[in-house]
């Protein structure tokens, strides 16, 4: 990129990583994917959480409500358009901060499991899901098989856990992952890798654990013990250009933003957002829209959590 200086002189400007949308820092054509299909569509719920963790993505806390809680009318009004664009879409995810916040979380999820979407509930499974206990088994009688419930488990270790969440989080999550477990919902569970153990170590880690709780998880099955790899904005994260597919073996209808979009209340705003994916809530460059079909074009991968967390760590918040 480049400026023409008053005599017709071109003067290259040097760009920042991650700065540009369409070029990296070091000129090269900055890679983009393609919506192949939304197959899961997101809601955040709201960005007020029980705890605060020592490195959530999203800044979630008891004080941040920069997103607020989404209402069940709103989301119907999304799930109406799918229905409206005859979208292929079979999952709605609900994250947070702490979904169970939100003090129209049942209806929201009665909304979504009654028209046949799988519902996939992110959760600490804590005081605030517990407080819904009856409503939610309520729900997961009714629609058997629609509903799954993510327990947040940073690591296998008590210790390393709450290293993360905070002292005292460890025992009330058991206790919520026992109580969904003798009642037949449908659970996995999401840990971290930022201890550095290898794959092996930590599957069979969270093995025992699953184990000793009678806890109905294959820690082996990559879907249903989900192992996501850490993020740092500021850590020094290679940017991906066009040529970095071939380069690296990676098909971009693999990557989060080809199959799945995001809708997000912003504190102040008139109206909802739909973004790129669930890691960039705040970021204005990937904010799509108010409207689905406003939503349904390409992502340039112009943020380190494209790099780190998509293409080089291989992950996804979807089930």
């Amino acid at each position: 990129m480049s400026v023409t200086h008053p005599n017709h002189v071109s003067i290259p400007i040097k760009l920042k990583p991650f700065e540009d949308l369409e070029t990296t820092a070091q000129g090269e054509p900055r890679a983009w994917v393609n919506l192949k299909s939304l197959d899961t569509l997101w809601f955040n719920t709201g960005t007020l959480c029980n705890l605060t963790c020592a490195n959530c993505y999203i800044e979630s806390s008891p004080k941040n409500d920069a997103l607020v809680y989404i209402t069940a009318d709103e989301v119907i009004a999304f799930l109406d358009e799918i229905e409206t664009l005859e979208l292929p879409t079979q999952e709605i995810g609900l994250t947070g901060g702490e979904p169970f916040m939100n003090p129209q979380i049942l209806p929201i999820i009665d909304a979504i499991l009654s028209r046949g979407f799988e519902c996939l509930v992110l959760t600490n499974a804590m005081r605030p899901m517990m407080k819904c206990a009856e409503g939610l088994d309520t729900l997961n009688r009714m629609y058997p098989g629609l509903l799954t419930l993510r327990i947040s488990i940073d690591h296998f270790d008590p210790a390393m856990h709450e290293q993360e969440r905070g002292a005292r989080s460890w025992k009330p999550t058991i206790l919520g992952m026992e109580w969904l477990s003798k009642n037949n919902f449908k659970i996995d569970v999401a840990g971290r890798t930022r201890w550095g153990e290898d794959e092996t170590t930590l599957r069979a880690g969270y093995a025992q654990l699953f184990a000793h709780h009678n806890i109905n998880i294959d820690a082996q099955d990559p879907s249903a013990l989900v192992l996501f790899p850490e993020m740092d904005e500021n850590a020094p994260v290679p940017e991906i250009t066009t040529q970095c597919w071939s380069i690296l073996g990676v098909n971009p209808d693999d990557v989060m933003c080809a199959s799945s979009r995001m809708v997000v209340k912003r504190k102040g705003d008139e109206q909802l957002s739909v973004m790129a994916c669930t890691l960039l809530a705040y970021d204005q460059r990937f904010n799509l829209g108010h409207t689905l079909k406003e939503a349904l074009g390409s992502v340039h991968l112009a943020h380190p959590h494209c790099a780190k967390f998509c293409v080089l760590g291989g992950g996804s918040c979807s089930a």
